[in-house]
C-alpha cells in the first residue's frame, strides 16, 4: 500500500480538470469550486517539497458561505471521492447542547478514522477477493466430497490403504464437481456449514462527554474474554460461496496493513466537512447558550490547528486533515467566530444563490440531474418518460416561486416539486407499461398550479 499510487491519482488532476469533474455534478459556484480545486492540488504539492518543510505546511481549510441547497455539501462530497480520500460530513450544531452533553469534538477524529479503516479495508478484500474465492470453493469441495482419510470409519471399509488408484479415483470426482460448482449446477444443493458467533453482554455506559471511547474499549476487551459459540447450519452451495469466501477474505487481509494505511490516509488526505459552523458563532457577549458556542469553538480549534487524538486504531494526527467549514451566516458572519479559529479557515467563499436557470440546468445537465432518475426509475416498470422543454422551465419557475413564498432550500426543492408533479405516474405505472407519458408545460400546471397559488397549501405540501 504505497503513498505514491495516492501521489499518482492526485498528480493527474489538475486544478481545471478537478473543476471540470465537479461540474459533471454540480452547477455554478465556480469560485467555491476554484478553491476547493487548489486546496487538493495543494497536497500534492506538498509531498513534492523536501521532508523538513513538508511538515510545515498546513492545510488551506475553507469556509464556504451560502443558503442551503446551493450545492456547499456536494461539493465537498464529490471533492472527496474525486481524490478517493477519507470524507466525514458532521454538524457542528450538534457540539452546542445546553449544559455540554452533546458529543466530543475529538469524536469526529474517531469516526473518520473509522471510516478509512473501513474503506481500506473494502479496498484490501477486493485484491483478495479471487484468491479468498478459489479457497472457498476448496472449502465447498470438501464438504461435497471430504477427503479419503477424513471420511468416517464405515465409510473406508475394506480400505488397507490411501493408495494412488483411489487417490486417481478421488480426484477425478472431484474435478467434476469442480466443473459443475463453476458451472452453478450445485447452486441449489444443501450442505452442512458451521458457523461461529461471539455471545456478548450488552454494555452501555452513560458517561460524560469524551467517554464515548470507554464503552468501544469494553466491548474490545469483553469480546476476547468471552468464547466463540459455533452453530452448524444447512445452506445452499451458492450462500455457502458467499459466506465461506468472505471468511476466507478476513483471513488473507494484513488487518495491521490496513489500520496503518487508514491512518495515513486521515493524515494526510482526510476532509473533514463542518456543516453549520454558524451556528456555533457568539454574536453579542451574552450568558447562557452563547457561552456553550464559544466553548465549542475553543474545542475545536486545537483538532482544526492540528493535535494528536486517541483513537481504539491508535494515535491520529490532524495537522494536515483539511476541513471545509459551511453555514448560512444569515444572522452572524465569519468574523463572529473566535479570531483564533478565523485564522485556521483562511480561504472563504460565497456560494450564488439559484435562480431559474440554475434549476433548469440542475434538472437536465448533472450526471445524476432529477430528470434523468425519473426516467431511469420510470424506465424499469416499461414506461417511458418525455420531459418537453417547456417543462422544464415550468418546473423551475414553480421551484423558484415555492422558495420565494415559503422558506428558501435551495435546489432541494425541485425534489420535492418532482416528487409531487410525478406522483400520480408512480402509482399507477405498474398499469402503464409500454406507454410513453410526456410532461409538457400544460401537464406541470394542472398538477401543480393549484397548490402554488394557494400560499398555505404550498407551505404544507411543496
Amino acid at each position: 500500500m504505497a503513498q505514491s499510487d495516492n501521489e499518482t491519482e492526485l498528480k493527474m488532476l489538475i486544478p481545471r480538470e478537478i473543476v471540470s469533474e465537479l461540474d459533471k455534478y454540480i452547477i455554478g459556484q465556480k469560485d467555491a469550486k476554484r478553491a476547493v480545486a487548489i486546496a487538493l492540488r495543494n497536497r500534492w504539492r506538498r509531498q513534492k517539497v523536501s521532508e523538513d518543510l513538508r511538515e510545515e505546511i498546513a492545510p488551506k481549510n475553507i469556509i464556504m458561505i451560502g443558503p442551503t441547497g446551493v450545492g456547499k455539501t456536494e461539493i465537498a462530497r464529490r471533492l472527496a471521492k474525486l481524490a478517493q480520500s477519507p470524507f466525514l460530513k458532521i454538524e457542528a450544531s450538534k457540539f452546542t447542547e445546553v449544559g455540554y452533553v452533546g458529543r466530543d469534538v475529538e469524536s469526529m477524529v474517531r469516526d473518520i478514522t473509522e471510516l478509512a479503516v473501513n474503506m481500506v479495508k473494502a479496498e484490501e478484500t477486493k485484491k483478495v477477493q479471487a484468491k479468498a474465492r478459489e479457497s472457498a470453493e476448496e472449502r465447498i469441495l470438501d464438504l461435497l466430497l471430504p477427503p479419503l482419510k477424513q471420511r468416517p470409519e464405515e465409510a473406508k471399509v475394506g480400505v488397507v490403504s490411501y493408495d494412488l488408484k483411489e487417490s486417481d479415483e478421488e480426484h477425478t470426482t472431484r474435478e467434476k464437481l469442480r466443473s459443475l460448482l463453476k458451472n452453478h449446477k450445485l447452486d441449489e444443493r444443501l450442505v452442512e456449514l458451521e458457523t461461529t458467533s461471539r455471545n456478548m453482554p450488552m454494555v452501555e455506559i452513560f458517561s460524560a462527554s469524551g467517554m464515548e471511547e470507554m464503552e468501544i474499549n469494553l466491548r474490545d476487551m469483553m469480546g476476547n474474554l468471552f468464547p466463540k459459540k459455533s452453530r452448524r447450519r444447512k445452506v445452499k452451495v451458492s450462500e455457502a460461496l458467499d459466506i465461506l469466501a468472505q471468511e476466507e477474505a478476513q483471513k488473507l487481509v494484513d488487518m495491521e496493513k490496513v489500520i496503518a494505511e487508514a491512518v495515513r490516509k486521515v493524515e494526510q488526505t482526510g476532509i473533514i466537512f463542518l456543516d453549520e459552523i454558524d451556528k456555533i458563532t457568539s454574536r453579542e457577549k451574552t450568558m447562557g447558550p452563547d457561552v456553550s458556542r464559544e466553548g465549542v469553538q475553543r474545542d475545536l480549534l486545537p483538532i482544526v490547528e492540528g493535535s494528536t487524538v486517541t483513537t481504539k486504531y491508535g494515535m491520529v494526527k490532524t495537522d494536515h486533515v483539511l476541513f471545509i467549514g459551511s453555514g448560512a451566516f444569515y444572522s452572524s458572519k465569519p468574523s463572529d467566530l473566535i479570531p483564533e479559529l478565523q485564522g485556521r479557515f483562511p480561504i472563504r467563499v460565497e456560494l450564488d444563490s439559484l435562480g431559474k436557470e440554475e434549476f433548469m440546468r440542475i434538472l437536465t445537465e448533472p450526471q445524476n440531474a432529477l430528470i434523468k432518475q425519473y426516467v431511469a426509475l420510470m424506465k424499469t416498470e416499461a414506461v417511458t418518460l418525455d420531459f418537453a422543454d417547456d417543462a422544464i422551465a415550468e418546473i423551475a419557475a414553480i421551484a423558484v416561486q415555492v422558495n420565494e413564498r415559503t422558506e428558501n432550500i435551495g435546489a432541494r426543492r425541485l425534489h420535492t416539486v418532482m416528487e409531487k408533479l410525478l406522483d400520480e405516474i408512480s402509482f399507477d405505472a405498474p398499469g402503464l407499461s409500454g406507454q410513453t407519458v410526456t410532461i409538457d408545460a400544460q401537464y406541470v400546471r394542472e398538477k401543480l398550479s393549484a397548490i402554488v397559488k394557494d400560499e398555505d397549501l404550498s407551505r404544507y405540501i411543496l
